[in-house]
């Protein structure tokens, strides 16, 4: 990450200080969490291991969200259908219970294994219900390059359980996925699913691709006129955009999408600097997520809770507050 992301400690207090003795947004009452009316998360997790999905679009439901987007549920091969069943559960409660609802989305994984990516696959997907397609993410060559994988996902005799050191580049590049030839130009299939996302009216997010990817696929949506592109979480070690980068990205009309994820501990961005980002970058052009499913995280509602609120307390108004948390996220999900 950029070396002024992470602000050490005794800095930080300087800033957080002021900042957490002024914010007060009303007394909570735990468990329902008022300040999360109306958001919608566009990065949940679901996945085999992680917060159950029904639970959770329960849970965001009394809280009175208004929706979640899984980027991974149960099934990698048939999500749309898992997040129907999630829906059906959800309504059968919601009218016995008396509670609005949230919307549920389903997204899916462009390469969720070793195999080559194809356009019949991303077809598919978007054909069975998705609305979002993700470039590849944990089996990219950026990410094996920069924390490594499991050894499991190349080597069907490793432990399930151990986990590689970051793999030099060739290496990376021959265990994962890569969106540009040997020319450096974007590979047809990428161009072919930028595509079908701008005519089928699907969102598309980056993955974690590298800077010559990310700005050829800038090129292409510009291209093309898609206008339903994201980048997620901007300051992780994956993307590790600065901010002149993200404000250039986001003339092409791409959203930075900024997520409890960097926050976290496991990551450590100050959320000054992120408030900063948006500030810079613009709330026209930014959202707010949780990019939560892990145990190691708070559920994806109090992620939202957290990640807007830190942004309102150093300094969002509530009108930008709500561009980056509803708003824009409506735009991503195709209620705009």
């Amino acid at each position: 990450m950029p070396d002024d992301v992470s602000t050490p400690t005794i800095e930080r207090c300087v800033t957080s200080y002021p900042v957490r003795r002024a914010y007060a947004p009303g007394v909570v009452f735990p468990p329902e969490i008022a300040t999360v009316t109306d958001t919608i998360d566009i990065h949940c997790h679901a996945h085999q291991g992680q917060q159950d999905a029904l639970a959770l679009a329960k849970f965001a439901s009394q809280c009175g969200m208004a929706g979640l987007l899984y980027k991974t549920i149960v099934s990698w091969d048939h999500p749309a259908a898992d997040v129907a069943r999630v829906r059906d559960d959800l309504n059968r409660w919601a009218d016995q219970e008396g509670v609005q609802p949230i919307q549920c989305w389903a997204g899916a994984l462009v390469a969720p294994r070793k195999d080559p990516i194809t356009l019949d696959m991303a077809e598919r997907q978007v054909d069975e219900g998705v609305i979002a397609l993700w470039l590849p993410v944990f089996n990219h060559a950026n990410t094996y390059n920069r924390v490594g994988g499991k050894l499991i996902w190349w080597d069907s005799n490793a432990d399930p359980k151990a986990h590689s050191e970051p793999l030099p580049w060739e290496e990376a590049l021959k265990r994962g996925h890569y969106l540009l030839d040997e020319q450096g130009r974007l590979k047809q299939v990428a161009k072919d699913i930028v595509k079908l996302c701008a005519d089928r009216g699907a969102a598309l997010f980056f993955g974690h691709a590298t800077h010559p990817e990310i700005y050829a696929l800038a090129d292409e949506v510009a291209r093309v006129g898609l206008r339903r592109a994201v980048i997620d979480h901007p300051y992780s070690p994956f993307v590790n955009l600065t901010i002149p980068q993200m404000k250039e990205l986001a003339q092409v009309g791409i959203t930075l999408n900024f997520t409890f994820d960097e926050l976290s501990p496991l990551l450590g961005v100050d959320p000054a600097k992120m408030y900063q980002a948006i500030r810079e970058v613009g709330p026209e052009h930014c959202a707010l997520s949780s990019d939560a499913g892990e145990p190691l995280f708070p559920n994806s509602v109090e992620c939202m809770r957290l990640v807007c609120g830190y942004m309102e307390a150093f300094g969002l108004t509530k009108d930008e507050l709500r561009r980056v948390s509803v708003e824009n996220p409506r735009m991503v999900v195709g209620l705009n």
